[in-house]
Formats: C-alpha cells, sequence, structure tokens
C-alpha cells in the first residue's frame, strides 16, 4: 500500500525561517519573509505545509496563470492571500516564480488585543488560494507601505510600544484588504454572474429532481457544489445581489411552492411536501413570512 506523506508542519516561526534559508525571526512570534530572499526546494514541500500562524502574502508580480474559483485569469498587477492557523497549502506550479513578502502572525501575539477575536471574522481568512485579493497598482503601493512599517519596526529596537505599533499596522492593513475585497466583488461583474447563473442552476435541478424531500439544500451545499467556501458566496451575494446564499435559497423555495400552489393538482400539504417540510403548519408559517398571504390565500387567488 502506498504511505500518504503528511504536509510539512510549521509550529514555530524560527522553524519556518529556517526551511526558508532565511535567519532567525527578530520577533519569535511575528516576521516578515521577502520572497526574493527565500532560498528552498519547493519539492520539499511537495505535499504542503500547514502553519500555527496566521499567514498573509503580498506578491508583487506573478508569471503565468492564477486559479480563481472554476477558471484561470491573467493577472499580473499583484495579489494577496490569507491563510488561517491549521490549514494546509500546497505550491502549485503557477505559484512558482513571483516576488512579494510574507507576514506571519502566531495567535499569541495577539492574545492582549481585541484583534485576537476580530481577526477570525474577517471572512478572507476562510477563502481558498484560489480567491486571491487582486490588486492594482494604487492598492499594491498602500499595501507595500504597511509591509514596510512593519519591518521597519521589528527592524528597531523592540520596547514597549512596538507590540502596539506593529498591531495598529496589522489593523490598518486589514482594513485596507476588506475594503479591496469588496471592490473586487463589485468589479469582476462577469465572474461573480457567471457564479449566480450556476448556483440559481444547481437550485433548479435541486427542487426539479426531488432532492427537496430531502429538506432544503443548505449554504454550505450550494458552497461545496460551486468550490467555494459558504462564507465567500454569501460574501459575493451580498455584494452582487444585496442578499446572502440563505436569501437566495428562500426566494428559489418560494418560487418553486407559488408553481404547485398554482397547480390545482397538488393541495397545501402535498405542496408542503414536496418542498421538503415535515408539517404543512410549517410550511404556511413560512410562507406568509414571505409573501404576506397564507398558500391557501395565495392558492385561491387563481380560482376567481
Amino acid at each position: 500500500m502506498k504511505t500518504v506523506k503528511s504536509p510539512v508542519h510549521f509550529r514555530s516561526l524560527s522553524a519556518l525561517h529556517e526551511a526558508m534559508g532565511q535567519s532567525s525571526p527578530l520577533h519569535p512570534l511575528m516576521s516578515v519573509i521577502n520572497y526574493g530572499d527565500a532560498v528552498f526546494d519547493p519539492k520539499d514541500f511537495e505535499n504542503g505545509i500547514k502553519l500555527d500562524f496566521y499567514k498573509i502574502s503580498f506578491k508583487t508580480k506573478f508569471n503565468g496563470k492564477i486559479r480563481y474559483g472554476q477558471g484561470y485569469y491573467d493577472f499580473e498587477e499583484g495579489g494577496m492571500s490569507f491563510v488561517s492557523p491549521g490549514q494546509i497549502l500546497k505550491m502549485n506550479e503557477e505559484e512558482a516564480d513571483y516576488s512579494g513578502m510574507s507576514l506571519h502572525i502566531h495567535p499569541d501575539f495577539l492574545q492582549p488585543y481585541s484583534l485576537i477575536q476580530k481577526i477570525k471574522k474577517y471572512g478572507f481568512f476562510s477563502y481558498s488560494a484560489a480567491e486571491a485579493l487582486y490588486l492594482s497598482e494604487k492598492e499594491k503601493r498602500t499595501v507595500l507601505s504597511i509591509f514596510d512599517n512593519i519591518q521597519g519596526e521589528l527592524n528597531e529596537r523592540i520596547d514597549q510600544f512596538s507590540q502596539d505599533v506593529i498591531i495598529s499596522q496589522i489593523e490598518l492593513l486589514l482594513t485596507y484588504s476588506n475594503r479591496f475585497y469588496n471592490r473586487q466583488f463589485i468589479t469582476r461583474k462577469a465572474v461573480n454572474n457567471d457564479l449566480v447563473s450556476r448556483m440559481e442552476k444547481i437550485l433548479d435541478d435541486y427542487f426539479n429532481d426531488e432532492k427537496s424531500l430531502q429538506g432544503l439544500p443548505t449554504v454550505e451545499y450550494l458552497a461545496s457544489e460551486l468550490n467555494l467556501t459558504a462564507r465567500y458566496l454569501s460574501d459575493m451575494l451580498r455584494q452582487h445581489t444585496g442578499q446572502n446564499a440563505q436569501h437566495h435559497i428562500h426566494d428559489k423555495l418560494i418560487e418553486k411552492a407559488k408553481e404547485y400552489l398554482s397547480n390545482e393538482q397538488f393541495s397545501v400539504s402535498e405542496t408542503a411536501y414536496q418542498l421538503g417540510f415535515e408539517h404543512s403548519q410549517s410550511f404556511s408559517k413560512f410562507f406568509k413570512k414571505k409573501t404576506e398571504l397564507t398558500p391557501n390565500e395565495f392558492k385561491q387567488s387563481f380560482q376567481k
């Protein structure tokens, strides 16, 4: 039987620096690595790497194409990716030739600050590498200046204010990143339109193939069918359509319910059953909440 090799697990920043051919980090819980100075053999990490700390990568240029969702897109203006502790990364050939910097933050560095909780709420830390943040030239300069500020602070003598200054710079970086992600959702309309269309087809197929008898589709189900995370899907939909994924599921459910109710062959209870509701009362309550009509009132409107 073939042995499945595990990813290389880096429990400390010092271990990562050593593997990248770098000197020990200036701070045990915070470091910056310049990709241009890194020396390593990608084959050593062909099974992936696993980090016990946050990693924010800023790539100033790429050589080749970058995977985004289900497709590949040329993008040479630079980009960012965000990784949480415990996630597994794999190096792709598309990313083998690039320049830029990588910021590493151990969770213990954030412990005295509210950022320890706030950082978990940024959706882009749960995105896959295929959902990188693409930067314009102006945005790239903004991000680079923050990386330089953090590196400059680390190069100075560490004092009682160093951690406060670095934390403020990390918060600034995350705030800008959040703004840039929202801009990306808006500007990449062609990609988003395709995702919305595919999501609509998935929902149509779900209800038409009687999968609805198993219950309502979940956001997680939709996201997995689209090869996205649930949070990314809802974020994209909210920016693109003004509604999150759950709202889209409910809208499709009401649309299908009206289709059944307008047909004389289906009673309210039969419609509830077809849509996966165990009790018709639950369906009636849901339908009235969404339409301000009971199912019977809606059904009677077709009999006048």
